[in-house]
């Protein structure tokens, strides 16, 4: 790719460096088509190369730390100035400016690099589990963007997320068994301790280099956990066949390499097992012909020419922060929120949007003209609950039931969402956008729309907000004890001994923290299949305007209502200070 020597020099370096590196990774960038070969070449050998700084033996973590931050910050510069003298970050600058790669993606998962040069060890699989979010997800998320710029989307159902995830477990559970003699002689244990505990001297034994019977028992379990983590045969169903074919051969090639792995013994801890290469080509050479079918039959798009330097260097880099996010706008009568002390401020609000059908009604109005009301009702939400400093806000959009609407109704509902997340004014503030519900019965495109915008904004800091579209309580805790019933039946859970700790873990979002305060306006009374799980110790909040009639003063009202209320859970009421005097006086009188 490109015309210019130095740039066709420098994606051969990459080539060359992923192949020695990752095989099996070089070997699936080989099923993808020709152009978009070098970009991921870039990316693994930018990936290999800060893994490199972070762990050469017989240098102090601190300079280790120090060199991976230099590297992350000359790519900043790179990138404001489209070129570099680095040949590894000069193919990944050119291929961001080709492919239009947003690769401030991968700030945290270079911060995470650096700090791992001082060392890593994991208490439980949800440590371990959130670094390799941090780690190793970002990379393949740029993988995804090369498809999608492509036009060949590697297209993950909502309802697939928990797959997705499970594979790329699978998958990095995997690397590092591959890799657990590398590790241990460079006093790296990378297993979680709740992973090593049912298995007694397990632990020491790793860390001394030495292979037992409780060693050998740790390995086949993990292995079996990860074929189990990979086997996710509905991750690639409506997929296009392109990116499914890859996604399903790296499975089948991983779990060859945990067969290897199975059969090294303890060689496993001298030097990482390789499977044969009579096994590697017959699952290579049959995906090669599909892949070459594929894309074949699939026109793409070319990559672009290049951007000139001068528009790339207002682009965010890897390490930027996210300068272009503004302030809310001030209420239009200047109102201003007010104190509330820490103690008093809910964590989580959830609101049921009623009332917008009844208030265009009343108007005379198409009830669709409720909804485009209510929309901008929501964005002063929004304002308000980031003028507050409020965390977490959960709007009730449309609901299960909602679908025996009027057809007209409910696309407008959905055209509603879709202009929100195309050209709403919440793009530059400092939110970061969710949903939750049924995706399977929503617009592909749509669906897609809702999946860019929560990659979007991930990384923001502010205000989580999560719209509930297509979503009714009572099928979200079907779906998750379905969750729960698959992770009991693949041994992640000992059925004897499930607990509410368990069951939320496996809810669509398990950091999703429970409801402080549902709000409902609408002049109605009840809960409405909402949030039930998250909501059963919520104060209750009932409001007689119609949702399009709301603005900020009315979260900033209820946030004041909830903090004069006693939270007691269960326990005994305090006595008010009076009460106390009164029972102390009788005391003393006897």
């Amino acid at each position: 790719m490109g015309e210019d020597p130095l740039v066709q020099a420098a994606y051969r370096l990459c080539r060359r460096t992923t192949r020695a590196h990752d095989p099996a990774v070089h070997a699936l960038v080989q099923l993808m088509p020709a152009a978009l070969r070098p970009a991921c070449w870039a990316l693994w050998a930018a990936a290999n190369t800060l893994d490199d700084l972070a762990d050469r033996p017989g240098v102090e973590p601190a300079r280790r730390a120090a060199d991976v931050a230099a590297w992350t910050k000359a790519l900043e510069h790179d990138l404001s100035v489209g070129t570099s003298t680095d040949p590894v970050r000069h193919a990944l600058v050119d291929a961001a400016a080709r492919w239009r790669l947003d690769l401030s993606g991968l700030r945290g998962a270079m911060a995470t690099t650096r700090d791992d040069a001082h060392g890593l060890r994991f208490t439980d699989w949800a440590q371990w589990r959130a670094w390799c979010n941090r780690e190793v997800v970002p990379w393949v998320d740029q993988v995804r963007q090369l498809f999608d710029q492509a036009g060949a989307p590697m297209t993950l159902r909502l309802d697939r997320q928990a797959d997705y995830r499970h594979f790329v477990d699978g998958a990095q559970l995997t690397d590092l068994l591959t890799d657990l003699g590398t590790d241990l002689a460079q006093g790296h244990l990378l297993l979680p301790r709740d992973a090593m505990e049912p298995f007694p001297g397990a632990e020491e034994d790793l860390i001394r280099g030495r292979w037992s019977p409780a060693v050998a028992a740790l390995v086949a379990d993990l292995t079996a956990l990860a074929r189990r983590w990979l086997t996710r045969p509905a991750l690639t169903r409506g997929m296009h066949p392109g990116p499914a074919t890859v996604l399903d051969t790296a499975a089948v090639l991983m779990r060859l390499q945990l067969d290897a792995i199975d059969a090294a013994g303890p060689t496993l801890l001298a030097r990482p097992p390789r499977p044969s290469v009579v096994a590697r080509a017959r699952v290579l050479l049959p995906a090669r012909l599909r892949s070459a079918l594929v894309w074949g039959l699939s026109p793409l798009t070319a990559p672009g020419v290049r951007l000139p330097a001068a528009v790339k260097a207002s682009e965010p880099g890897p390490a930027a922060d996210d300068t272009a996010l503004r302030p809310p706008p001030p209420h239009r009568d200047g109102a201003r929120p007010p104190r509330i002390a820490t103690d008093k401020m809910p964590n989580h609000v959830a609101v049921i949007m009623d009332g917008n059908g009844r208030w265009a009604q009343q108007l005379g109005l198409p009830r669709q003209e409720g909804h485009r009301a209510g929309a901008a009702a929501a964005h002063d939400v929004v304002y308000g609950a980031l003028e507050i400093g409020l965390r977490h806000l959960t709007l009730y959009a449309f609901s299960t039931e909602n679908w025996k609407r009027d057809t007209d109704e409910v696309v407008t509902i959905f055209e509603a969402v879709r202009r929100e997340l195309d050209e709403g004014p919440l793009h530059d503030l400092d939110v970061r956008q969710r949903w939750s519900g049924r995706p399977d019965r929503l617009p592909q495109d749509l669906v897609d729309a809702i999946r860019r915008e929560e990659h979007r904004t991930r990384d923001r800091t502010g205000l989580t907000l999560t719209i509930c579209l297509d979503y009714g309580g009572r099928d979200e805790i079907a779906r998750t004890a379905a969750a729960l019933a698959q992770a009991a039946r693949d041994g992640d859970v000992d059925p004897d001994l499930i607990g509410p700790d368990d069951f939320a873990r496996h809810l669509p979002h398990p950091d999703m923290p429970d409801v402080d305060l549902l709000w409902r306006t609408g002049d109605e009374q009840r809960t409405s299949n909402f949030l039930p799980w998250h909501a059963a110790y919520a104060e209750l909040y009932f409001t007689p305007d119609h949702w399009p009639d709301v603005d900020r003063r009315d979260l900033w009202r209820a946030i004041t209502e909830y903090g004069r209320r006693q939270r007691r859970y269960g326990a005994a009421p305090s006595l008010p200070p009076t009460a106390a005097a009164v029972r102390d006086r009788r005391a003393d009188c006897r």
